[in-house]
C-alpha cells in the first residue's frame, strides 16, 4: 500500500508533468507516475536531452592549463 500522501499531488497549481501534462504526484515529483519518469530516463539514457557545450572533440585537442605551464 502507498501511503495517502505520497498519492496526493505534489502541489496544487504546481507545474503538470513535463511528459503528459497530468498534475504531477507528490511520490514521482515533477512526473505524474513511474512510467513517465521511466519515459523521461530512456530519453536522457538514449541522448534525446542534450546538455549545450563544447564537443568533447574540441576539448581534447585543446591542451589543459596545467599541460601549457610545462
Amino acid at each position: 500500500m502507498v501511503p495517502e500522501e505520497l498519492s496526493k499531488p505534489a502541489s496544487p497549481g504546481g507545474r503538470p508533468c513535463p511528459i503528459c501534462g497530468k498534475p504531477a504526484v507528490q511520490r514521482f515529483k515533477p512526473f505524474c507516475s513511474a512510467r513517465c519518469a521511466d519515459i523521461d530516463l530512456g530519453r536522457w539514457l538514449k541522448g534525446s536531452y542534450v546538455i549545450p557545450g563544447e564537443a568533447v572533440e574540441d576539448l581534447a585537442e585543446q591542451p589543459r592549463p596545467r599541460d601549457a605551464e610545462e
